[in-house]
């Protein structure tokens, strides 16, 4: 996909005001509180900024933190890794490649066969079921 690029007021006006805390200032929804953290719908969630798919359900498991968490994104070139040294810690935040969405971060702490767990914010996502 090509690369998406706005104004911080173009996505203030197309984002309701949780979306865009999160997704363009790099917020973070109160865990447990996400439409998507025990979702187990069959189908393939996108960016809710550009609709850019970002994982598939298959990949979905209940790690018990709080916000949605998957062991793989839909492609090597769904999402960009960046290194996040804010609030004390040093983990890695993941946005979306196509419009730079804050998602979430990725831990290695996740099951097979990635080892890895993608916690991701449900505000930053757009559930599209499998028919």
């Amino acid at each position: 996909m090509e690369k998406l690029e706005k104004t911080l007021e173009e996505w203030r006006e197309m984002l309701d005001p949780e979306q865009y805390n999160v997704c363009r200032l790099k917020g973070t929804e109160r865990p447990f509180s996400g439409k998507y953290n025990d979702s187990k719908v069959d189908g393939v969630y996108h960016c809710i900024c550009c609709k850019a798919p970002l994982f598939d359900s298959k990949t979905k498991f209940d790690s018990g933190c709080g916000w949605p968490s998957f062991y793989a994104p839909i492609g090597d070139s769904a999402m960009v890794e960046i290194r996040d040294v804010s609030h004390g810690m040093i983990r890695t935040e993941v946005v979306c490649a196509t419009c730079d969405a804050h998602l979430g971060h990725v831990f290695p702490d996740g099951p097979p066969p990635t080892g890895l767990r993608y916690c991701i914010n449900s505000v930053c996502l757009d559930l599209v079921p499998r028919e």
